[in-house]
Order: C-alpha cells, then sequence, then structure tokens
C-alpha cells in the first residue's frame, strides 16, 4: 500500500506554485531574470550602455568588420580584419573588388586587370563630338599597364592622392571612430542575438534614425552590429580580440609602380 503525502508536505509543494499564480498579472510573473548570466550591461541606461561599448572597443586590439556602407553616393562592401599595426581584406564597389593589404605604413593594392583599365579619354572624346572613339595609342598603354597590374600586389605611394582614402579602409581607429557613433538622444532597444550572442540594442532617437548599436551581453560588452541612420549601411563586428597574421606579399608577386598610380 503506497503511503499517502502528508498534509504539511502537500501545502509546502503547492506554496511555491500558489504564490506564481498569484504574481502572475505582476510585472515579473516568476519569470527567470533576463539579465541572469549576462555581463549586466542590459541593467544600465542607455548613455552607460554606449559608453560601454566605445570603451571595450578602444581597447580591443583586433576585430573584423564587414557589411555595406553607404557614403557620398557611393555603395562600399568591406570585408575587412583590423589591427593596430594593420589590415588585410577586400572592398568592392559597384564596378569592382579589390584587395587591401597595410603592414604598419606600407599599403599593398590587389586588383584585376579591369580595374586598372580606364576607358574615359575616349568616352569624353565621343561625348563632346571631338575624336572617333577609336582606340589611341594611350589606351593601349593603358591596356598593357592594366595587364601588367593584374592580380599583383602593388604598392600604394604615399605621397599618391590616393593613399590617404584607400588607408582609411584599414585604419580600425578610424573605422570604429566612425561607425559605432550614435547620433541625437540615446534610448535602449530591444533584446536580440547577433551570432548566437546576446545583445542589447541601443538607438540615437526613437526610431534609430540615429543609428542602431546592438551590444553583447555576453563577455565583453562589444558592440557586435552597428545599422547606420538613414539606410547608409550595416555592419556586424566580430573575432573581437582575435589576432591574424599579416605577411609582406612575395617579390613575384609584388610590384612597385612609382610615384602616383594610374588613374582607376
Amino acid at each position: 500500500m503506497t503511503a499517502l503525502p502528508t498534509a504539511s508536505r502537500i501545502r509546502r509543494a503547492v506554496l511555491p506554485v500558489a504564490l506564481c499564480a498569484g504574481l502572475a498579472a505582476g510585472p515579473t510573473a516568476c519569470a527567470s531574470d533576463p539579465d541572469e548570466g549576462t555581463n549586466g550591461v542590459g541593467k544600465l541606461e542607455a548613455t552607460a550602455i554606449e559608453q560601454k561599448a566605445q570603451s571595450a572597443a578602444d581597447t580591443a586590439k583586433a576585430v573584423r568588420l564587414a557589411g555595406t556602407l553607404v557614403s557620398k553616393g557611393g555603395t562600399y562592401k568591406l570585408n575587412m580584419r583590423l589591427k593596430q599595426d594593420g589590415a588585410s581584406g577586400s572592398v568592392t564597389t559597384k564596378n569592382s573588388t579589390f584587395e587591401l593589404l597595410r603592414i604598419g605604413e606600407a599599403l599593398y593594392l590587389k586588383a584585376d586587370a579591369g580595374f586598372w583599365a580606364h576607358d574615359d579619354k575616349a568616352s569624353e572624346g565621343t561625348a563632346s563630338g571631338g575624336g572617333s572613339g577609336a582606340p589611341s595609342e594611350s589606351d593601349d598603354a593603358d591596356s598593357e599597364a592594366a595587364d601588367k597590374l593584374d592580380d599583383k600586389y602593388v604598392k600604394v605611394p604615399q605621397d599618391d592622392p590616393s593613399y590617404k582614402q584607400l588607408r582609411g579602409f584599414t585604419d580600425m581607429d578610424l573605422l570604429l571612430d566612425g561607425l559605432i557613433g550614435l547620433h541625437g538622444e540615446v534610448v535602449k532597444g530591444d533584446r536580440d542575438k547577433i551570432g548566437g550572442i546576446r545583445t542589447v540594442k541601443v538607438k540615437g532617437g526613437e526610431d534609430g534614425e540615429g543609428g542602431t548599436l546592438d551590444v553583447a551581453l555576453d563577455g565583453t560588452p562589444f558592440p557586435l552590429r552597428f545599422a547606420r541612420g538613414g539606410g547608409a549601411g550595416v555592419v556586424v563586428l566580430s573575432e573581437w580580440d582575435k589576432d591574424f597574421p599579416l605577411e609582406e606579399p612575395s617579390k613575384d608577386q609584388t610590384l612597385d609602380y612609382g610615384k602616383q598610380l594610374p588613374r582607376a
């Protein structure tokens, strides 16, 4: 014959259930703490969360940045690994893709022949009514130069006008400063997950018109995704503090073009 539980045991078992049922209409409803097991950043005010994310980014040694940026009417797709003394990765524009490698101040650009070739002289002559648009000796020289540069690492001279612009894609501090800053009144948004990591959103303005930043709730509060306001692009930031090697390209894969790169 099975022994029945005593009245006192029944009361002890039922009491927690009754309490939870009675609190079901309350704010917690006996649910688990959403910040349990997190780094606690989700409990902070929006401005404090943003500051934590910026501090974490400022002290990081490396990061991967991948996504799309819209700037000055142009769209750039970036996939860059960045650290303080250099970077490597690719940039894709509407018409081409090129690779960048920076080791210290030495900057290398690698692209196919189509990137280096340009037909602007012929098209300008046709548009203005002058010239036949037929290939010229200059066009042949451009084509020959493009073939030589095809799929080679070309060292960008530091006094070349394009050096500063291209270097900007490889500058960790410059990119992060320009990408994770929110504009307007900062407000806290919803919880989410980026790459399996729990996040809390902070937004510039109620609708995120000043940008939306996802900040990690697991581990260090790194920024994991930034959506720029006005549809100006979304970037994902990952592999924080994960080092990677940077090696000079071999001599047979490198060309020193000279004082200035050809127009591209």
